[in-house]
């Protein structure tokens, strides 16, 4: 993606092909026809009879123009496709760029690269949980004490604001400190998607995907599949260097009237050894200098030669 209309329709395009390809006709509830079939999944004609649209008119949507689509079209197509929640809305945020003027294209805003002031006094005022703010991009951009501590490896990064993308896919460190690598691995790249879809102008994400293309073939082949889905909620579980194997659970809040950052704590259950690294990890953290304001880092956030745990984690 580089931020142009040709770019945006090929978006459009490759999103719609690969989840069309990836849809049998049985999964469809299509009685599949003749054994040869020359494309996988549905055929054009297939996914435009389910959503009730001339053939003409599905060609010319997966063909990447999605000027003037009406709500009604996108949902009959997003059922035809089987789409689920995210990529229903990924569907819906390609259509409102395809059909933003000119003007507002040139004026479209980035993603935020700052937060908004007081937010790190709310931040700071979290002593017991792990809470950081983001933006789409994957910037930390603001992070508490125990948060910075628990992301020491990726605020280690030379690259300021830390980016847990170009963590997990440059970083060789991040293939232990995540120990899923491959789920949050897909995640990061299905987030990314999502974003780009709803700030296709953002020349930073722009930057930043051409960067861990260029750099990463894992990257490259998980951006090819088009795949997207909201990181909300869930479990992450972590590799730290000081307390050993750790696993929290996370919730991320939208920030009301800053679209696209997003609060993000974790939490261990009482009286788990999760808890247990917890408690350890912030008296570690209360040995080390003060996390930078606003999560923006110029020293080293190297933990080597501190007091390990992780024997017995």
């Amino acid at each position: 993606m580089t931020g142009n209309s040709s770019d945006h329709r090929g978006e459009v395009r490759e999103f719609l092909t690969s989840r069309r390809a990836r849809l049998s006709p049985r999964q469809a509830g299509l009685a599949a026809f003749g054994a040869n079939r020359r494309v996988p999944g549905l055929r054009r004609e297939e996914v435009a009879a389910l959503a009730g649209v001339s053939v003409a008119y599905y060609t010319r949507l997966e063909r990447g123009n999605l000027v003037g689509v009406s709500e009604s079209v996108l949902n009959a197509v997003a059922g035809a496709l089987r789409l689920d929640d995210a990529e229903r809305d990924h569907l819906f945020d390609l259509a409102r760029a395809a059909n933003l003027s000119a003007s507002a294209r040139s004026g479209a805003s980035a993603t935020r690269a700052r937060v908004p002031a007081g937010i790190q006094q709310v931040l700071d005022a979290i002593t017991d949980a792990p809470a950081d703010v983001r933006n789409g991009r994957r910037d930390i951009l603001a992070s508490n004490r125990l948060a910075y501590a628990l992301y020491s490896e990726v605020h280690a990064e030379p690259v300021q604001p830390a980016n847990l993308a170009r963590f997990t896919f440059l970083n060789p460190k991040a293939r232990d400190f995540f120990v899923d690598w491959p789920k949050a691995a897909h995640d990061i790249v299905a987030g990314l998607r999502i974003e780009a879809g709803r700030h296709p102008y953002d020349k930073p994400l722009s930057d930043l995907v051409g960067e861990l293309s260029t750099r990463s073939e894992e990257f490259r082949v998980r951006w090819a599949s088009h795949n997207v889905r909201h990181h909300t909620s869930g479990t992450k579980k972590l590799r730290h260097p000081v307390v050993g194997e750790i696993e929290l659970a996370f919730q991320a809040f939208a920030l009301p009237g800053d679209a696209g950052l997003n609060l993000f704590v974790y939490t261990a259950a009482p009286d788990s050894p999760a808890q247990e690294a917890l408690r350890f990890l912030a008296s570690w953290a209360d040995g080390q200098p003060p996390a930078p304001a606003g999560g923006i880092s110029s020293r080293d956030g190297d933990p080597a030669g501190a007091p390990s745990r992780a024997a017995n984690a």
